[in-house]
């Protein structure tokens, strides 16, 4: 990840959805204007769905999703619909994509019900108009029972393409006031010192993107970053003219840096940034405070945006649950999950923890959040609970007061 390229979870999402072989590859290939997704007339190609970040003028840095066909067939197929109504939870906008034989039926109004309740806009296309081209009453007809906006197109010719693209950007959901990750809190000229352990996990000869977009932040908010390791930090403090504004650490040494940051300095940590960023901040803190009542045997798990090579004391599965069962006295059941593969039952849990979500655009994360709530579960994050369990959550919490 370069420090000049858009992250995924900040691109847009568009999630491209139909049945089997309209041409829902052939579309993307045709916005891109190159080829990314695989092509075939053989049925049922894309299984999975697949996300594929891009330039897509003049929208700008987009994630495209693929699915699989929503009118695939047998046990294995409805598992692969199933998987394609799922891309939903991240999806920004939805290309219903069809075609003249079959209209607007029964597996795109499905998908369009799920689309509204979740208040996503929706796109309708008919493709393959080189074959196929829909009269007027056709357009006007399947527009009616959709009740949204249509684009005629042929993916093969490029007729209807920047239609598409303009109709795209009118449908776009409109901006939220701005939101900060840290750049709100400060003032221009302000010095924020941001402490980067550099342990095993880190990876090499790059920082990691929570990191690389904290002090992208800083930077656009006229103040300065300074990075030092977590060994170097009381000589680096030593040798400033003045009191930081903020200390910004890994979390995995909050104890530390608590120790060493002058009182009167505000701390937090780069995963409490993105729990407020992306999340609820106030839900993850009452998530915290719910680790205090956990009974024996509960089930606790643990769910991660990305999927990344485990080290041997990789923070998910070996330091977190350590941290929990010495905190909590208890005997706990910790499972895990990563990347998409987010449960879809909560209720037998009695904690969730959750990562940061740096690689998980805020919509994702708003759902696993929702998820949880309409669960009855709490839910904490990584930095929200390391911060409760070293007694320092309070004062990690006074920046955003």
């Amino acid at each position: 990840m370069s420090l000049s390229g858009t992250p995924r979870g900040e691109r847009w999402h568009i999630a491209i959805f139909g049945r089997r072989n309209v041409g829902k590859s052939s579309l993307i290939n045709a916005l891109a204007g190159q080829d990314v997704a695989i092509v075939s007339p053989v049925k049922g190609t894309t299984t999975d769905p697949v996300a594929k970040a891009m330039e897509l003028p003049p929208l700008g840095p987009v994630v495209i999703l693929d699915t699989p066909g929503l009118d695939d067939a047998g046990e294995l197929g409805a598992q692969r619909v199933q998987r394609a109504h799922d891309v939903l939870h991240r999806a920004d906008i939805a290309i219903m994509v069809t075609e003249v034989q079959f209209g607007f039926g029964e597996h795109e109004q499905a998908l369009a019900v799920q689309a509204r309740a979740k208040g996503i806009p929706l796109l309708l296309v008919i493709n393959k108009t080189d074959a196929a081209a829909p009269t007027l009453a056709v357009r006007q007809s399947m527009a009616t029972q959709a009740r949204v906006p249509l684009v005629v197109v042929s993916a093969v010719t490029g007729e209807g393409m920047d239609e598409l693209k303009l109709a795209l950007i009118r449908i776009l959901p409109e901006e939220e006031s701005p939101r900060r990750l840290v750049g709100d809190l400060l003032r221009p000229a302000d010095v924020v010192v941001l402490v980067v352990p550099l342990d095993k996990a880190a990876p090499k000869g790059r920082l990691i993107l929570p990191q690389q977009q904290t002090i992208r932040d800083i930077l656009e908010a006229g103040a300065q970053a300074l990075v030092t390791r977590d060994t170097e930090l009381p000589q680096t403090l030593a040798r400033l003219n003045g009191r930081p504004r903020l200390v910004i650490t890994d979390s995995q040494v909050f104890s530390q840096v608590a120790a060493v940051v002058p009182r009167d300095v505000w701390l937090t940590s780069f995963s409490i940034l993105f729990a407020r960023y992306k999340g609820d901040l106030t839900a993850l803190v009452q998530g915290a405070r719910a680790i205090d009542s956990l009974p024996d045997n509960a089930r606790v798990l643990v769910a991660e945006g990305c999927t990344h090579q485990r080290q041997c004391d990789d923070i998910g599965t070996v330091k977190i649950p350590a941290r929990l069962r010495q905190y909590t006295g208890k005997q706990l059941v910790f499972e895990h999950s990563a990347g998409m593969t987010y449960p879809r039952e909560l209720r037998d849990y009695a904690l969730v923890v959750h990562c940061g979500g740096c690689m998980l655009n805020r919509r994702e994360m708003q759902w696993r959040l929702a998820q949880a709530r309409e669960a009855g579960v709490p839910i904490v994050n990584y930095g929200v609970l390391l911060a409760h369990v070293s007694g320092i959550l309070p004062r990690c919490l006074e920046p955003f007061q």
